[in-house]
């Protein structure tokens, strides 16, 4: 359900690796791996200023994987959020998914755990289309439709962009794609009325 032209959304939920970072087919496993994708950071701050919450809902499989340690995702995500921070942006929730393909979880994406997890700590679960997901994947999507929260695609990931949003256009045939964070969040701030 798409948000009206003349309402921002009160919260974005972001997935972190090729929408906020640049993402790797071999994992971010290191904090000097992660690196913002340009004008991302920005991005967000330019959300905080407008009075939207940003969150971040992102598979993490490589903790399951043991190819990282639960410290070295923490300390990953601290060069993130003081990154983000010195932006003038603020990330008010995160919720990742430690687990692998297999586990059988009920919040790696495609499955909708992690954005259920973010409607109930903000508050909106009653009313999910003030949310919007901006991610860089067709299981980002397939999370956010299941949640029955509106979402975007960004094309700054890795992988076939176009195949990417052919498959999306299954799951949200109105589904808007932007090239990256900064350009969708022009777009979210510009539809204020």
């Amino acid at each position: 359900m798409p948000t009206p032209a003349h309402t921002l959304p009160t919260a974005v939920l972001l997935d972190r690796d090729g929408v906020i970072n640049f993402d790797s087919p071999d994992y971010i496993l290191k904090p000097e791996q992660w690196q913002p994708i340009p004008g991302s950071l920005e991005a967000i701050a330019r959300l905080h200023a407008a009075g939207i919450t940003v969150t971040i809902a992102s598979n993490q499989s490589a903790l399951a994987r043991n190819m990282m340690t639960q410290e070295t995702f923490n300390a990953i995500h601290a060069k993130m959020m003081l990154a983000i921070e010195q932006c003038g942006g603020f990330i008010s929730h995160v919720s990742y998914c430690p687990h692998g393909p297999d586990d059988h979880c009920s919040c790696r994406k495609p499955l909708p755990g992690m954005v259920f997890d973010t409607l109930n700590a903000l508050g909106l679960s009653d009313t999910p289309a003030k949310v919007l997901f901006i991610g860089d994947s067709v299981r980002d999507i397939v999370a956010a439709h299941a949640a029955n929260v509106d979402a975007m695609l960004v094309q700054s990931g890795y992988g076939d962009a176009d195949k990417i949003l052919h498959k999306a256009r299954l799951v949200q045939p109105n589904i808007k794609a932007y090239r990256n964070l900064a350009e969708a969040v022009t777009v979210i701030l510009a539809e204020k009325a």
